[in-house]
């Protein structure tokens, strides 16, 4: 493993480095240098071969200067006085003629999410490699279907250093790793495939022990096969049963969004100007938590220094919440929630989410399906897209069944989930007592910018989503 990053050791000057934020964020109300040095990796195993294997490192800073609702960013790859300077002139624009107090500091905290280890160097490229070749093989062994097979393998580590103009630091170090097998079957000229896998802010050694990439190779077959004997898709409005997990995604998507600061503050949300109004069915909760240890999602600290929290966003139907960075907290005159994140230190940071989620209710599984008369039972979901300023949203299923009088039937294919967030919140009719997080594989895009999170929900019963597919309901 390499030396920690301490670019005030090995790069720069750390009290002329102060002089010099201090004098871009003069007369501001906020401003951070942000320092990262990153690394990743990824191996992909497809069709009997390994296919690529990629390496990254880079390192850089983000110099921030903030005046209102306007902020002057720059960023180099160059960690240098001169490249600094630079920075500073560029985000001094955005102060104009100053006379901004500058907002408190971030609070501190010790608490740790994860450890500072380095997931990369749990394993040697030789084992990863292997570990792969033995995932294909024993998927292939699997079953006769089995055409392709492709596992995949990454991990990163991202170390943060961030200084604020007081001359405080607030320092991170963020690994991430995660696993992936995806198969297709063929059988009488039909293909179908399904996929597998998990992560999180962890090393690689428990992800490359057998016992997991088995049960995750299983998994990826079970899906497929389940497509395999699937039937057309049913077309209409018509009850849905989302299962616990994954499907939370749909949640992030169609709701978490229209939750962030800045949305809301702009009135560009469906849910701007709501708040403290009832928005969703009673008995729906849903929180942000970026505390949950381990995490994909999770952050010890956000991007601006802010210890992240768990934020209760609705409370039994009720909006009481939005997620917050430290601009848009300032300019909507609450805290900061420690949703301030960015992807890189080339990005500045916006309010975005960590772990959404919705707490669990107080109905079995079977009592949720059995309130499921004539509808449809959607287990995995692929990709979607939502409009924030009206919530409206598209999603594909990739494993849903057909359900009538509370039994499960029929596996269905092609089915896309039709609606907008805020009525189907207020259409929640039962909540399960199964919460369940996803297996730490999320990635969110917001602004062009990309950054891990997580989801979790329980069973949810949701009345009238509009359901596309080619056959009659």
């Amino acid at each position: 493993m390499s030396e920690p990053f301490r670019p005030f050791e090995t790069h720069l000057d750390q009290t002329a480095t102060l002089k010099l934020l201090r004098e871009a964020t003069d007369g501001a109300e906020d401003g951070e240098l942000f320092l990262e040095r990153r690394r990743s990796e990824a191996l992909v195993f497809d069709d009997g071969r390994l296919r690529s294997a990629s390496y990254d490192a880079g390192e850089g800073f983000g110099l921030r200067a903030i005046r209102g609702e306007t902020a002057g960013y720059a960023h180099a790859t160059e960690l240098s006085e001169a490249a600094l300077t630079r920075a500073a002139e560029t985000a001094r624009l955005a102060v104009g003629d100053g006379g901004g107090t500058l907002a408190p500091p971030p609070g501190r905290t010790n608490r740790r999410l994860y450890a500072p280890a380095d997931p990369m160097a749990e394993a040697g490229f030789g084992v990863k490699v292997d570990t792969l070749r033995e995932i294909d093989a024993f998927a292939r062994a699997l079953d006769p279907r089995v055409v392709q097979v492709t596992a995949t393998v990454a991990a990163g580590l991202q170390e943060v250093v961030i200084l604020r103009p007081e001359g405080e630091i607030w320092t991170d170090t963020r690994p991430l790793s995660r696993l992936t097998v995806s198969v297709i079957v063929e059988q009488d000229g039909r293909r179908e495939s399904g996929s597998a896998g998990g992560g999180g802010r962890f090393g690689l050694s428990g992800l490359i022990g057998a016992d997991n990439w088995q049960a995750r190779a299983r998994e990826a077959l079970r899906i497929a096969l389940v497509n395999l004997g699937a039937e057309a898709a049913p077309a209409g409005v018509m009850d849905v049963v989302l299962g616990p997990g994954w499907p939370g995604i749909l949640l992030h998507e169609a709701i978490g969004h229209g939750l962030e600061g800045d949305f809301n503050r702009k009135g560009s949300s469906a849910f701007a100007g709501l708040m403290g109004q009832r928005i969703a069915a009673p008995g729906v909760t849903v929180v942000d938590d970026g505390t949950l240890p381990d995490r994909r999602g999770s952050l010890s600290i956000d991007d601006e220094g802010t210890p992240s929290s768990r934020t209760v966003l609705i409370e039994d139907g009720i909006l009481v919440g939005h997620m917050q960075d430290r601009q848009n907290a300032r300019l909507m005159g609450v805290a900061p929630t420690g949703n301030g994140r960015r992807e890189s230190h080339a990005h500045p940071p916006m309010p975005r989410m960590t772990n959404t989620i919705m707490e669990p209710g107080t109905a079995s599984r079977d009592a949720v399906l059995g309130e499921l008369k004539d509808g449809l039972y959607a287990v995995g979901f692929g990709g979607g897209q939502v409009d924030i300023t009206n919530g409206k949203f598209v999603f594909s299923c990739t494993e849903a069944y057909r359900v009538q009088n509370g039994r499960i039937g029929a596996p269905v294919k092609g089915a896309t989930l039709i609606g907008d967030g805020a009525t189907a919140l207020r259409q929640i009719r039962a909540v399960g007592d199964d919460m369940a997080l996803d297996p730490g594989m999320g990635t969110c895009g917001k602004a062009g910018q990309w950054v891990p999170v997580g989801v979790g929900q329980p069973s949810l019963l949701i009345g009238g989503l509009t359901v596309g597919g080619s056959a009659a309901a």
